[in-house]
């Protein structure tokens, strides 16, 4: 680094720059020419990226693309609303709250393994087991392009009417 005053060169312009036609950078003599010639041996090679191959009855906890309720998650609260029967003793004993079901969305959207993740009561765990066996078939999970078993977790919730 020098002063300003001591610079012999003066710096080019634009224009100047863009008539100049000598290759400014860094060249590396073992491998310029090698590569483009392979290139041109080998232009009609076509790259193909092979899919791995999934599993076939692997359940997956997440996927590329999650399995979906025809409709959307509206659709699927509505149709729960309108298929769960409120257990008459939980109901008598004003027992409500949350239970949550795990099951398994299989590769053609219908429902396959079901279990409480987490319990409420005897009597509502029994009846969110029954209605989510019931569930109309989903649009199936997919990873790498190809349908697939996935875990889908539901919340399922119960809740009387005329409680405060």
């Amino acid at each position: 680094i020098v002063q300003d005053d001591q610079v012999d060169e003066e710096m080019k312009s634009q224009d100047e720059l863009k008539e100049d036609d000598r290759a400014i950078g860094q060249v590396n003599e073992d491998r310029g020419v090698d590569d483009i010639i392979n290139a041109q041996e080998h232009k009609e090679v076509v790259v193909v990226e092979e899919k791995a191959p999934v599993e076939e009855n692997k359940v997956f906890e997440s996927v590329e693309q999650e399995p979906q309720f025809p409709g959307g998650v509206k659709a699927l609260y509505e149709w729960l609303g309108k298929n769960i029967n409120y257990p008459p003793i939980a109901a008598e004993n004003g027992v409500q709250g949350r239970v949550t079901v795990r099951f398994v969305v299989l590769k053609d959207g219908s429902i396959g393994e079901a279990k409480i993740l987490r319990s409420k009561d005897p009597e509502l765990d029994k009846e969110a087991l029954r209605v989510v066996k019931k569930l109309p078939k989903f649009i199936p999970g997919k990873q790498n392009g190809q349908a697939v078993n996935v875990w889908f977790t539901l919340p399922v919730v119960f809740q009387l009417q005329n409680a405060h």
